[in-house]
């Protein structure tokens, strides 16, 4: 059976010839993370497959999203305020809350062992890479998106709109730690990932064992538990991680240690998302029905699976050393939707149903090829392997 054909001849040599270089000076990852995941690796089987911890691990994310899905979709479960004529939401079950919180534990954990695994087990290699950070992409709209759930969309928290530019705030920093790696050639990992991990377990618990009342409350006159939500959403990434991103990449220029791209080369792989985010945009800003309001968590999943596309194809031209794409295909019908979803004001529901089904379907089939791809390419198997080390 024929394979479709995402990565070209010139990427595949690329993988053959990648390794990986990473940098992670976090003192909570190096002296706590990194010990206990030493700890908990060795208690797994050496015939389970580094990939198969990956996928597990964003499983148990996506379980968390689909449930809060379940309980909360429109977002109003733990709101008290809510507008008139919208039907009255039941609060969240405290045990969603803990099952959530465990399961936030269980992907981090095995996204913290999936790499030791691999070198374990002698069976490291550019697929593993891809593969993880390439759930990651996904993963990084899923967290926030489950954590809005707790502070709800109405009294002592942020709007819709409030949050689809946090939301733009998680994902830009992401996709610039790997726009870093694509110009430096190394990943810096983050300070703030562990931390912000650490943090939303620790939420998880709390409310599950008090319930979401317990941050409805004001610091001081004004400024809620969900303004302060928010704050802290920005204060990390415009204070930290974007700005040592941009450190990172003046060093290696200064240097001369990275790619040393041309201006234009070095910018291109930010067309695409600047594009996408000014379509978005539009789109909730332009609203005949105030879609932003309407039906928050799917355009929000549209927007994050649709992101996840564009840095996945990030990550393999950065991993490969190709040139990367000028702009994604994806563009074209969202840009189409938009301009349905602005002139028809009744089909824009459903163009939003749609749009975010295209984004999902191809998103899937992307990466689904992809790794069959790598895998006849590396005459390997995703899901199985054979313990090197025997």
């Amino acid at each position: 059976m024929s394979v479709k054909r995402y990565l070209t001849p010139e990427q595949l040599v690329g993988f053959e010839n990648y390794k990986y270089s990473a940098q992670d000076t976090s003192p909570l990852s190096n002296y706590v993370m990194h010990p206990f995941w030493n700890t908990v690796v060795k208690i797994c089987p050496r015939w389970i497959a580094p990939n198969v911890l990956t996928f597990v691990g964003f499983l148990f994310t996506v379980a968390n999203f689909v449930l809060l899905s379940f309980y909360d979709y429109s977002y109003y479960a733990s709101s008290v305020d809510i507008p008139p004529g919208t039907d009255p939401y039941p609060s969240v079950p405290n045990w969603v809350w803990l099952v959530c919180a465990l399961n936030h534990f269980l992907a981090h954990t095995l996204d913290g062992i999936d790499g030791k695994q691999a070198r374990r087990t002698g069976t490291s290699g550019p697929l593993g890479e891809l593969f993880d950070h390439g759930l990651d992409s996904w993963t990084t709209f899923f967290i926030p998106a489950c954590i809005w759930s707790i502070f709800g969309r109405t009294d002592y928290s942020i709007s819709p709109l409030r949050f689809y530019f946090i939301l733009w705030n998680v994902l830009s920093c992401f996709y610039t730690s790997h726009w870093e790696k694509y110009l430096t050639k190394i990943l810096f990992l983050p300070w703030g990932y562990d931390i912000s991990q650490a943090l939303i377990f620790t939420i998880y618990m709390v409310t599950g064992i008090w319930g979401q009342q317990i941050w409805k409350f004001e610091i001081v006159q004004g400024i809620s538990s969900g303004t302060m939500f928010e704050f802290m959403m920005y204060a990390g990434s415009l204070g930290t991680s974007l700005p040592m991103s941009f450190w990172n990449v003046y060093k290696s220029y200064r240097d001369e240690t990275g790619k040393m791209l041309g201006f234009w080369e070095a910018v291109r792989p930010l067309i695409t998302p600047l594009i996408f985010f000014a379509l978005s945009t539009i789109w909730v800003y332009q609203s005949p029905t105030n879609i932003i309001e309407r039906d928050p968590r799917m355009l929000l999943f549209m927007v994050g699976t649709i992101f996840a596309n564009v840095n996945c194809r990030l990550i393999v031209s950065q991993m490969s050393s190709t040139r990367c794409e000028l702009l994604n295909w994806l563009l074209l019908p969202l840009a189409l939707s938009v301009g349905i979803a602005i002139t028809f004001p009744t089909l824009e529901l459903a163009t939003l149903l749609i749009m975010g089904s295209i984004a999902t379907i191809a998103h899937i089939h992307y990466g689904v090829y992809v790794v069959r791809q790598m895998c006849d390419h590396f005459h390997i198997k995703c899901f199985s392997i054979r313990d090197r080390t025997e």
